[in-house]
């Protein structure tokens, strides 16, 4: 079995050590690559390599269960999942002050799914109460995929049922663009679950 899956594995059956094995193993790259595109961010912070490694255990806590068998995959999802989750706290932090290792606004995966990235999704019916575990998931994950302004906007107006008004004057900007962003949004979400349930986790990275 591959090593990346075979570790991917481990972890979601319970192995701890495995999770502490997969951060120490991508850690170095993953700083580097999102040192190389958020530096003015990161050297707000006083230990780099300590934050990264923060951030990449809340992302993989937080986001659904999934597997994969491509290191470079894995490594690239990691890289996206950090930034987003970085660069969603800056700006939550402009507004609000609050700090960068604050908790993310999406509930931690613990449905018991787990995504097969490396093949398309069983498309078969599990019956109703698994199709929509198995539904949320992948809505999470893709929602991971997302420019960070995209995701934050379906975030707060789905699951935290907050209105557009209220988006609007916390992000400072009009209701209507805030709408339209919404609005736009909702497609680039729907597209990137599609092709994860597809196997094209590659297109998306």
């Amino acid at each position: 079995m591959d090593a990346t899956r075979e570790l991917l594995l481990r972890w979601h059956g319970g192995d701890q050590q495995a999770m502490a094995d997969l951060v120490q193993q991508e850690q170095a790259f993953v700083a580097e690559q999102v040192r190389r595109r958020l530096g003015p961010l990161l050297r707000r912070q006083h230990d780099t390599q300590d934050i990264v490694q923060q951030t990449m255990l809340h992302a993989l806590r937080s986001a659904p269960r999934f597997l994969l068998s491509d290191r470079g995959h894995l490594r690239s999802l990691l890289v996206r999942m950090v930034e987003n989750t970085l660069r969603s706290a800056a700006s939550h932090q402009q507004r609000a002050k609050r700090d960068v290792r604050r908790e993310r606004s999406m509930p931690a995966g613990d449905s018991g799914t787990v995504l097969d990235l490396d093949a398309a999704a069983n498309v078969t019916d599990p019956g109703a109460s698994a199709a929509r575990e198995d539904l949320r998931a992948w809505v999470r994950l893709a929602l991971e995929l997302l420019d960070v302004d995209d995701r934050e906007v379906i975030e707060r107006r789905d699951y935290h049922e907050e209105s557009f008004a209220v988006i609007a004057e916390q992000c400072g900007e009009a209701e209507d663009t805030v709408r339209m962003r919404y609005r736009r949004a909702l497609p680039k979400l729907a597209a990137a679950m599609t092709k994860l349930r597809q196997g094209r986790l590659a297109d998306l990275l």
